[in-house]
């Protein structure tokens, strides 16, 4: 019969150290709730969102003795996952082997459909585990709780491998709950302070951008100051900026990328999210614009990115959109757009198209001041200056006829001549004042080219404008215009040794110019840049250009294309 004594030692000693167990786990649960106390406190005092977000994944991993944590962030999107992984255990090494993040497959997945605490022994034997990528560490014990933000679920916790190779407890689960409420609450309130970041710095650009409209020109320069500062701002890869009606729309502006306006100008808008924005009135955001049907597909262009989500806004102004601002970021940078809302964006194109409105509205005023001056000059110069000539001329004319001196009266009509041609070229001056030096008239830059031709030469080119240039030449066909009268007309200042030079424009049913001189005739041996230039803008228009030239008879180049 066993000793009675030594049974009670042995019950004793069991007893013992049940207790010295227990007490030890109170105290090892006590310091946890201390550090639990000060991962709190502490997560409140990083107000940057990354930065929270790293402090919970670093306490949870200490609490828990875990080797590797990690959090994952939900997509707030259509799409199911992970929109970001903020991980720590792994060494670089292991992260490049590794790859690609996770994005919220497999047991990470499940934890996404079924937010609630999961703890297993073994990972690999769950039915939901995928396995692990090439050079990723072993893992077996794991603990997963989400992280919730009121109602809505942010994202979930990750805990694998304890210390120790034993399984997580029920009070690490416990303990991690805890974690993730207050998480909740830290990453709320740096949610919040950011977004109130990002309000100050779309304040901050809508203050800035009426700073510079104010003493800018309204024009693409003021355009292009936009679209860069709300691509700024909002942290975006490409931003453009749409402007017309729902009839006729242009990219005019392109920010953030080697793409130009220029290069854009050919694509047709008639099927795009700006002409949907111009119908309705409200912005448009969508997910993959690359997708989006409503969209133009720009990605074909050369030189254009591939472009995931997107935000449109319309340009608005006394109820009248003029045109849109977009915003698109690549798919590797969607996490900048989900940081950015709409409205943000939207409420400061409102306010740059209001202060478009307003620069142009004050250079009209001042355009109109310089016009009002300009009429006046124009009334004195006719009223008095041309009637004065007018009247000379009449005196020069009534003496020629009492002269009996055939030299005399030669000398007299010459002088008349003089003084038509000078009431004419005042009367071109006058004409000239009433345009606005900034416009696009086409007729004025006819006439200014002339004018320069004859600054060049040793006498001024005669022009002959048949036809309503301003309503039947179109806007892209004035450029070819201007730029095969200048070909002309240098050709003619340098090779022709010409005394004169007759210009004769025509719009009709097509478009005729005509530049005829006198001078030695083309050469038989000649280098037809020029002339080459001139016939392939003719072709690519749809019309002709025939040169005749003879020998000290002179050359006349004759340029067509239809304009109906």
């Amino acid at each position: 019969m066993p000793d009675r004594d030594a049974i009670a030692d042995a019950e004793f000693e069991d007893l013992l150290h049940e207790v010295l167990n227990r007490v030890n786990g109170a105290l090892d649960e006590q310091e946890r709730l201390r550090l639990l106390l000060d991962a709190v406190v502490s997560m409140g005092a990083g107000l940057s969102l990354d930065g929270v977000l790293a402090r919970i994944v670093e306490i949870a991993r200490e609490l828990t003795g875990a080797n590797y944590a990690a959090l994952g962030v939900l997509d707030s999107g259509p799409k199911d996952g992970l929109r970001t992984f903020v991980h720590r255990g792994m060494n670089p090494v292991q992260v490049q082997e590794i790859g690609a993040l996770p994005t919220g497959h497999g047991l990470l997945g499940l934890l996404v459909e079924k937010p609630q605490p999961l703890r297993l022994h073994e990972i690999a034997s769950h039915p939901d585990s995928y396995g692990f990528p090439p050079g990723h560490p072993p893992m077996s014990s794991f603990l997963g709780v989400p992280v919730r933000i009121r109602d809505q679920v942010f994202g979930n916790l990750y805990l694998t491998e304890k210390v120790g190779g034993i399984d997580f407890s029920q009070e690490d689960e416990h303990m991690v709950i805890a974690l993730a409420t207050a998480a909740g609450v830290a990453i709320e309130n740096a949610r919040l302070y950011e977004e109130a970041k990002r309000r100050e710095q779309w304040l901050e650009a809508t203050a800035e951008i009426s700073g510079l409209l104010s003493s800018d020109s309204a024009g693409d320069h003021s355009l292009q100051t936009i679209a860069d500062r709300a691509r700024q701002v909002a942290a975006a890869d490409v931003a453009w900026i749409v402007v017309g009606t729902e009839d006729h729309l242009t990219v005019r502006i392109v920010s953030g990328h080697q793409v130009s306006a220029s290069d854009l100008k050919d694509v047709s808008m008639d099927r795009s999210l700006a002409r949907e924005v111009l119908r309705t009135g409200e912005p448009i955001v969508v997910e993959d614009i690359e997708r989006d049907p409503r969209a133009v597909a720009l990605s074909q262009l050369s030189g254009w990115p591939t472009l995931g989500p997107a935000i449109v806004v319309p340009l608005r102004t006394d109820d009248v959109v003029v045109g849109t601002l977009a915003l698109a970021w690549s798919p590797d940078n969607a996490d900048r757009f989900h940081e950015v809302e709409a409205r943000l964006p939207a409420s400061f194109a409102e306010q740059a198209a209001l202060a478009l409105q307003v620069l142009r509205a004050r250079a009209s005023e001042q355009r109109l001041a310089v016009f009002e001056d300009r009429d006046r000059i124009g009334r004195d110069l006719h009223d008095l200056v041309i009637q004065r000539l007018f009247a000379v001329g009449l005196s020069l004319q009534s003496v020629s006829r009492i002269s009996d001196v055939p030299q005399v009266t030669k000398r007299i009509e010459a002088a008349v001549d003089d003084l038509d041609a000078t009431i004419k070229d005042i009367r071109r001056s006058i004409f000239a004042l009433g345009i606005s030096e900034a416009s696009a008239d086409l007729q004025t830059e006819l006439t200014s080219m002339v004018d320069r031709a004859a600054a060049t030469m040793k006498f001024r080119p005669t022009l002959q404008i048949d036809g309503p240039l301003r309503t039947l030449v179109p806007d892209d066909t004035a450029p070819d215009l201007l730029a095969v009268l200048a070909e002309a007309l240098s050709n003619a200042s340098r090779h022709a040794n010409a005394s004169s030079i007759t210009v004769t424009v025509h719009a009709g049913e097509e478009l005729r110019l005509v530049v005829d001189d006198d001078g030695i005739g083309l050469p038989e041996k000649v280098q037809e840049s020029g002339l080459r230039n001139i016939r392939e803008r003719a072709l690519n228009l749809g019309g002709t250009c025939t040169v005749e030239s003879s020998p000290g008879q002179g050359t006349t180049v004759c340029w067509t294309v239809p304009l109906r």
